[in-house]
This record gives structure tokens, sequence and C-alpha cells, in this order.
């Protein structure tokens, strides 16, 4: 005779870990909010990313570049303007397709604008330009005249090379347009070969960065450290101060512990959590720099203004994030990962220019701290820490965003204090 009582000891059937784990998977709630969280989060994140670079030749819209018109030779015969003057009123009137602007400026102002950034690169047409194609009509021409391309590779690899193509398409297309000039006032067949494409169209580099710039991408890396400094160690300091309180579990691996909760109000929370992001970002900031510049040799100038730099960045990221996590509790994470990282990758302009992005992110760059930051790390890495490169609004922005996270942080923490919010020890349901 069999007997159906479960044996002393021995756990109930259908009631095991296993068999309670299974039974929880069948109740379509708990899969309810993690599918629709991680599908949302998949899909802004692929069109947030992917929205900013796909296109860039498309977007690409007004990109400043520099056209330099030297040329001081006489008009040629049945002509009112020389050449120069020609090509550089033909080139500002097509603007590309609308993809350039165009800035007619002097050899010096050119330079100087390549030098601090305001331009992705330059056209120079010389001095001797009319005197050259001239002399092409000659029996004994053997050399062309040159228009020279200048880029600029500390506006990113790509945004140079936007420019440069752009450029060097203007130049062809200046070749051409004389090279038809010219054929009509001759008859020698060699000579018309020679004057079909009569101009040769060179490239230089007009601001020369050092070997160790990564092309130009340094800027954008380094900035990248900053703000992943701050975002991390803001969370860090953040669950790290609510497990010492006792606000928050402390589990590592198998071990699990909770200290007791100590009574303190929100306000008193956040300061300490400031405080010691103040403190620890300066270990951070350093660390990032040491590694940076001592052990992988990237090129970098101004090595103390650098690193006040880096230090005030990277501490107004991790205030945002205390102030962002005092105030949206338990999604405080998530939604200071979209502020400082998801939307501030493709707006930061570091990689692709903001000139060749959709508008919503030139919006975004207007505010978003990664393109704030990047604009000073550009300035200081590769124009000599120049404050029209980009630095002395870098620092404005700075201040500006600090001044917000110290405002919004403690304005929220005291409302909830006020309200009696208090930060209560979970109970097991």
């Amino acid at each position: 005779m069999t007997s159906d009582a479960t044996p002393p000891g021995a756990t109930p059937p259908g009631t095991g870990p296993q068999a309670r784990a299974t039974a929880l998977l069948r109740r379509p709630k708990l899969w309810l909010a993690p599918t629709i969280l991680t599908g949302l989060l998949a899909l802004l994140l692929s069109l947030l990313y992917m929205g900013g670079i796909v296109n860039p030749q498309g977007d690409l819209q007004d990109l400043p570049i520099a056209l330099v018109n030297a040329d001081t030779g006489k008009p040629l015969p049945g002509q009112k303007q020389n050449l120069g003057t020609q090509i550089s009123a033909a080139i500002t009137a097509d603007s590309a397709g609308g993809k350039a602007e165009w800035r007619t400026l002097t050899r010096a102002q050119a330079q100087d604008e390549l030098d601090s950034g305001k331009v992705y690169g330059a056209l120079v047409i010389p001095s001797d330009f009319t005197d050259s194609v001239g002399a092409l009509t000659t029996a004994d021409a053997t050399e062309r005249p040159v228009i020279t391309v200048l880029t600029n590779p500390g506006k990113g690899s790509l945004g140079s090379s936007l420019a440069s193509q752009i450029t060097t398409a203007a130049g062809h297309q200046a070749s051409q347009t004389i090279g038809k000039q010219l054929t009509t006032a001759t008859a020698d067949s060699r000579t018309k070969l020679l004057l079909a494409d009569p101009v040769t169209v060179t490239t230089q580099v007009g601001h020369p960065l050092g070997n160790h710039s990564g092309l130009g991408l340094t800027a954008f890396y380094y900035t990248l450290l900053l703000v992943l400094a701050g975002f991390m160690g803001g969370n860090v300091i953040s669950n790290g101060v609510d497990t010492a309180l006792g606000y928050a579990d402390n589990e590592i691996g198998p071990w699990h512990t909770r200290l007791p909760t100590v009574p303190i109000n929100r306000t008193q929370t956040l300061l300490l959590k400031m405080a010691m992001t103040a403190g620890i970002t300066l270990i951070s900031v350093s660390l990032v720099l040491l590694a940076c510049v001592s052990i992988l040799d990237m090129d970098a100038t101004h090595i103390p203004l650098l690193w006040i730099y880096s230090y005030c960045a990277s501490l107004a990221v991790g205030l945002g994030v205390q102030a962002i996590n005092a105030a949206f509790g338990g999604i405080g994470q998530l939604v200071s990962m979209f502020v400082f990282i998801v939307l501030g990758l493709p707006s930061s302009g570091a990689t692709v220019p903001l000139q060749a992005v959709p508008g919503f992110y030139d919006f975004l760059s207007h505010f978003e701290p990664m393109r704030q930051l990047s604009d000073g790390v550009r300035a200081i890495l590769y124009f000599d820490a120049r404050g029209d490169a980009g630095l002395t609004r870098a620092w404005i922005m700075i201040a500006i965003g600090a001044a917000i996270a110290l405002l919004f942080g403690f304005a929220m923490t005291a409302y909830y204090d006020r309200k009696g919010h208090k930060r209560l020890t979970p109970q097991p349901a």
C-alpha cells in the first residue's frame, strides 16, 4: 500500500525553488515592464546613435570653409577681372549646393581661423595665378598653375575630410571652367590638351597636429573619459553612501548585508554625496590625465590648465548625476545616462560635424554637456588653449551646468524634506 504523504523535512511537490521560479515565469506582469523598457531603450539608442552618423553627406549644410583669393595678376585679354576674382565669385555663388559656407578671407585671416578651429579647411588661390594661367598659352608652357587646399585635422578627421572633398571639387571645377575659356583661343592641339584642365589642385595640412593626436580624435575620447569618470563616479558614490547609511542592501555574490539605518534627511545626504564627489573626482581625473599623457604619450600642451579644466568638467557631470539621482530616485541612473551619454554622444560634434547631422542633434548641441566639454578639450589640445577656439564658452557652460546641478538637486531634496518624504528602510513583502 502506497502513501501520498510527504516525508518529514521533505519539500512538498511543486513548492521547490525551481518550481517557484517556473511559476513566476508564467506571470505576465513580471514580463511586462522589463520587456517594454528594454525594447524602448534598444529602439531609442538605435535611432539616436545611427541617426546622427548614417548620412553625413546628405545632412551636410553650411560647413565653414575659408576662401583666399590672393591673385594680383591683371585680367587676361578680353576679360574685365583676373581669374582669381572670377573663380572666387563662382565658388561663393554656388556654395557647393548649400553644403559649404564660404568665408572670403585674406591668407592671414584664413590661417588664424584654421588655428582657432573656426573653419574646417581653406581653398587658396595664389598671387600669380592669372599670370601662370596666361603663360600656358605660350608655346613653351610646361608647368600648370596651382590652387592649394588646406585641411584642418584639429576639427576631426571626418570634418576635415568633408571640407577637403568640397574644396578639391571646387578647385577642379574652376580648372575645367578656365580650360573651356582658354581652349577656344588656341589652335595648337598639344596646347589644347594642356589647357583643357590647366590647374593643379594640391592638398596641404593647414593646421598640423602631432603624431599622437589620433588624427584629431583624441579630444573626443578624452572628453568621453571625463564624462564617464563623472557619470560612473557619481553613481558609485551615490550607491556607496546609500549602502553605508543603511538605505540600500550590500550584496556581493552570495553575501548580503544591510547596515543599521542612519537617521539623515535627503538634503544632508545629497550634501554628503556632492562633497565626496568633489574629493574623489580629484583622484579619478588625475589618473585619467596620467594614463593619457604620461603612459600613452598623448600629445598635449598646457598640462596644468588641462588638469584644472578636466577636474571642473568631470565634477560638473558628477554633481549633475547626484542631483538627478536625488530627484528621481531609483530611475535616476537611467535618466542621467540619457542626459550625459545617450543624447550627448551624437550631439557632441566631436566625430561628425554638427553641420553634417540632422537638425535635432544640432538643437541638442546647444545645451548637451558633452558638446560644451569637447569644445574646451579640443581648444586646449589642438588650438593652443585659445578662448575663441571654444574654451571661453566651455568654461561658461561648465559654471552654468554646475550651478544648475546644485540648485536643482538641493531644491528637490528640500521640497521632499519639507513634504515629509523620508527615506524609509524597505520591508519585505
